[in-house]
């Protein structure tokens, strides 16, 4: 057996070829990116009330709004919660709500699991709900996980169904509820996290408190200079962001870089370039999305909206949202009136439903919802249509259940059916889902999905992303043709999956991208080359390499006060050959999120892989006393353990991995291994019986069984099961090898 590490690929190994030319010198575009990395002075944002001035139609729709009001200083005035010496319970937690003059206080559990007193600092939202944040040491502010329903009036829990331990990263106290890193850059004006890595600590800063006028619009210093100067004869847009000539698809994606998942690329933004490169999205999958792109975990509805058709033909939010208000321009179905003929689509002909009635209204079959942070729901901008089929398959969601809830989905499939007949038009989803839920012909639909470009940017993006899961020789050549894709997004996934492979043979497909003219790609670029020798970078791509060299440290730099910032950093390392100083780097992941045990695993193989075996099955042993029912540990540690000839031992961690994971054959193949070891061939025979029940035509499981039959002197057995080996795989030279030699011994 072999040991290998859980974040690593399989190495797939075949010659590269020659660097394309497609590829396009964009040098100078390059350049001028570089030079716009400049920080904007804070006294460039020149507030609301100046705005006020000339535009005060616009400020008094903004005053009161959930931009307006995204943070505030504490006060009489903001806060709207009951601290009247107000007691809340959940989770086993208590927590006292009180005023000390004019401070309003909390007494709850902190980091220690003991309670302590702490000053409320700031407000944050209003409707529906508020929420109220503390200051700790080293400049680290944290968001109460107790927050107050403005609509019902009464203190409720955030996750009341979801117990956190004061250890926890998800503790309100710590990274998961952390204003400086989780929250800060998007209530807030021209912030900088300024985050030190060495001392853990923050020293945030920002223009203004809250979503300003000019947090959308840019800086106000040139604009209304140039405009008291030139007076009629100014043209806004040389100065101004997200204007009435903004194109839809741009406004979509610079209201994007608050409204939606994403990594941060850049130390901050400051209105140069474009979206992808200052942040780059979250794509479907990964447990954000459910596997046709509906919304599961919280997206902040970019992610969902560039799914959608309306997005596709240049509808954007500026259509359906006031600007400034933030409030729907129209009530009912007359807001999807505005596009969608009434006589046609607001009828019961195209519904099936009562008029007036919940169901005959658009958005509840259109724009199904979840509720987040407790009692926040939020609407899916994909703006897609009913698949009760698809909920078969796969356990999608779907409008039609969401309401009649005593229904199931083959009811709604079959009142689909009998009122639509069979959907008229091919979606991403049919494709996207067979890849994501592990269907057997799931990376050809992947692969589909990616090459089709009549389909959004985002889900052929995400297609590639879950080929990662599918990759061999075959799937990597075609995977290469995505790195010309026209869509940034597709390129970058394909770098995010290539570059996990640490090989060099990519190289003259990757320096390429080193000139993209987007920075989240030139930053994958640069960590899908890591493992390439600086020394020999080619001549021509020097220049480029070092430029990308800044801007992929500041990317580690502005992310590693999140566990994923500092694993990428140590897979970097591990790239450039330097163990140590990736182990030192999962160690540090550790150090913020101390029961992280996906870190944990990774850092167990580290140690392994090093030498340090005692440290890595200690790691194995902490992982399963935290997490006694996650069955992969108990796989890695049974690797382990028969690596180092403890084969007993070994043994029994496989069977408790069996126990968790039983429909994973690869297990079952390796205790085979195991008891063939210690010469117990018919245990190995009955554990390669048993998982051949769960998957009947798995090869390695047939191989190894004939091969114990073998090794036992049942030739005849050995024979049949390696005939049906080379019926089943008759492109298998090494089956057919097998089963002639079985022959020979006649």
């Amino acid at each position: 057996m072999r040991f290998f590490f859980i974040f690593l690929v399989t190495l797939v190994i075949f010659s590269c070829k020659k660097t394309k030319d497609e590829y396009i010198d964009v040098t100078a575009e390059t350049d001028k990116i570089f030079a716009s990395t400049k920080l904007i002075p804070d006294d460039h944002f020149l507030g609301d009330n100046t705005c006020k001035e000339c535009h005060s139609k616009e400020y008094e729709h903004w005053q009161g709004s959930h931009h307006d009001k995204a943070m505030q200083i504490a006060n009489d005035s903001t806060i709207l919660g009951d601290f009247n010496n107000k007691i809340f319970k959940s989770q086993g937690v208590t927590s006292q709500f009180y005023k000390e003059g004019a401070d309003y206080f909390v007494n709850t559990e902190g980091p220690d699991g003991n309670n302590h007193d702490y000053k409320i600092e700031y407000t944050f939202g209003i409707k529906p709900l508020q929420q109220y944040i503390v200051k700790f040491p080293n400049g680290h502010y944290q968001c109460l996980r107790t927050a107050w329903d403005s609509v019902k009036n009464q203190w409720f829990d955030l996750y009341p169904d979801f117990k956190v331990v004061h250890s926890e990263w998800l503790h309100w106290s710590r990274g998961g509820l952390n204003w400086n890193n989780m929250c800060s850059d998007c209530h807030s004006t021209n912030v900088r996290k300024n985050y030190d890595l060495k001392s853990h600590s923050y020293d945030t800063k920002y223009a203004l408190i809250n979503v300003s006028c000019e947090a959308c619009h840019g800086p106000g210093k040139t604009h209304v200079e140039q405009a008291r100067k030139l007076g009629a004869a100014y043209t806004s847009q040389d100065h101004l962001h997200m204007t009435a000539g903004t194109s839809p698809k741009s406004l979509v994606d610079q209201c994007a870089r608050c409204h939606m998942r994403r990594e941060q690329i850049s130390e901050y933004f400051n209105f140069k370039g474009t979206m992808l490169d200052h942040y780059f999205p979250q794509l479907l999958g990964d447990n954000l999305y459910y596997p046709d792109g509906q919304i599961l975990d919280e997206d902040y509805v970019y992610g969902s909206f560039v799914q959608s058709k309306m997005y596709q033909n240049g509808v954007t939010c500026t259509n359906c949202h006031d600007p400034h208000s933030l409030k729907l321009k129209f009530d009912g179905n007359n807001l999807c009136a505005q596009c969608h003929i009434p006589s046609s689509y607001d009828t019961p002909k195209h519904h099936f439903h009562e008029t007036g009635t919940d169901g005959a209204q658009c958005i509840n079959c259109h724009m199904t919802g979840r509720y987040y942070m407790g009692n926040d729901f939020r609407r899916d901008h994909s703006f897609r249509i009913p698949r009760p089929d698809q909920s078969i398959k796969y356990g999608t969601p779907n409008a039609c259940i969401g309401c009649h809830e005593d229904k199931d989905n083959e009811w709604a499939w079959a009142e689909y059916q009998k009122l639509f007949g069979q959907p008229n038009t091919k979606h991403f989803s049919d494709l996207l889902a067979p890849g994501l839920t592990g269907h057997e012909k799931g990376m050809a639909s992947l692969m589909e999905l990616a090459h089709d470009t009549i389909y959004p940017d985002i889900a052929r993006a995400s297609a590639v992303s879950a080929m990662n899961n599918y990759l061999d020789s075959n799937s990597i050549e075609e995977m290469l043709t995505f790195l010309n894709d026209e869509s940034p997004l597709v390129k970058a996934a394909t770098l995010d999956v290539l570059g996990n492979i640490n090989v060099t043979d990519y190289n003259n497909y990757f320096l390429p991208l080193l000139k993209d003219n987007k920075r989240s790609v030139r930053v994958k670029a640069f960590f899908a080359l890591g493992a390439l020798d600086a020394m020999l970078v080619p001549e021509n791509y020097k220049e480029d390499y070092e430029k990308v060299k800044q801007e992929f440290e500041t990317n580690l730099n502005i992310t590693s006060d999140f566990v994923g910032g500092r694993i990428k950093r140590a897979n970097y390392l591990i790239k450039k050959g330097d163990l140590q100083g990736a182990i030192k780097g999962y160690e540090s992941a550790l150090e913020i999120d101390n029961i992280n045990n996906i870190v944990r695993t990774n850092l167990a193989n580290l140690y392994y892989r090093n030498g340090q075996f005692d440290r890595a099955e200690d790691a194995f042993k902490t992982i399963i006393e935290q997490e006694p029912e996650f069955g992969q540990t108990y796989y890695s540690y049974a690797l382990l353990l028969g690596e180092l000839n403890r084969i007993d031992e070994a043994i029994t961690q496989m069977k408790l991995a069996i126990k968790y994971m039983p429909v994973n054959v690869r297990l079952y193949y390796n205790l085979c291994l195991l008891y063939d070891k210690v010469n117990n061939l018919s245990e190995a025979e009955s554990v390669a019986v048993k998982g051949l029940k769960v998957e009947p035509n798995n090869d390695s499981l047939l191989y190894v069984l004939a091969y114990i039959y073998k090794k036992g002197n049942q030739i005849e057995k050995a024979k049949n099961i390696a005939r049906r080996l080379v019926e089943l795989y008759p492109n298998n030279q090494d089956y057919q090898a097998f089963y002639n030699q079985l022959n020979r011994k006649e």
